[in-house]
């Protein structure tokens, strides 16, 4: 599923690490996303959308249109 993870989190000036304990998951799980080879449960997608201050819609592109 494409995202704009990376670039929010470069805004921010965090590692991969940084977001991951920030939301609770590994920084594995955080290049996952990023590199789409993963896409989030419902509650990550809403603990990420959380830790951005933005909407899931905002970060997270709809795959069905």
């Amino acid at each position: 599923m494409k995202n704009r993870l990376r670039v929010l989190r470069a805004e921010k000036g965090w590692t991969q690490e940084d977001l991951g304990k920030a939301i609770g998951v590994s920084r594995q799980a955080i290049n996952a996303l990023e590199t789409e080879k993963h896409d989030p449960s419902l509650d990550l997608a809403y603990r990420i959308a959380s830790v951005f201050g933005q909407s899931v819609e905002d970060i997270f592109e709809n795959p069905h249109g």
